[in-house]
């Protein structure tokens, strides 16, 4: 069996795991997602497809990535007032959003730390998840350090 072949059977496996129905749209966006995992925007996950699949349209990347988000394949990731990204990583873990360059980072976060957070809410309460996002820049080290 070819790499291509084993490929989308293991992408249609993952969509039939959730529950979602394994169509050629959805494994090629899943496809792009998880083959650079850069956080991309509804519009670069659409370029890239485009390369593959020139007949898709812009609203089918919308809603593959609705059936995605739904059926826990991916997460949606959002900044104030910038387009989602889309994040395959479905480990509890933090994002780094560079504000120079507009990439984002996962940060990973000890179970411990995210268990401490946890214990901060009201009386009552229990968080079924913890979304952390760190802003900045990358620190630019004077020249001569290192």
């Amino acid at each position: 069996m070819s790499t291509i072949t084993d490929n989308r059977t293991a992408l249609s496996h993952q969509l039939k795991a959730c529950d979602l129905r394994p169509t050629p749209q959805r494994e090629v966006v899943l496809k792009v997602i998880l083959d650079k995992r850069d956080h991309p925007t509804a519009d670069e996950i659409f370029a890239r497809v485009k390369t593959s699949m020139p007949t898709i349209s812009l609203a089918t990347v919308y809603n593959c990535l609705d059936a995605l988000v739904q059926g826990g394949l991916v997460r949606a990731v959002n900044f104030e007032r910038g387009p989602t990204r889309y994040c395959p990583n479905l480990h509890p873990h933090a994002h780094f959003h560079d504000e120079t360059t507009g990439s984002t980072h996962d940060i990973e976060l000890p179970e411990s730390l995210l268990r401490q957070v946890k214990t901060i809410l009201p009386a009552g309460y229990d968080a079924s998840s913890v979304e952390i996002i760190f802003r900045g820049k990358a620190a630019v080290q004077p020249h001569g350090t290192n």
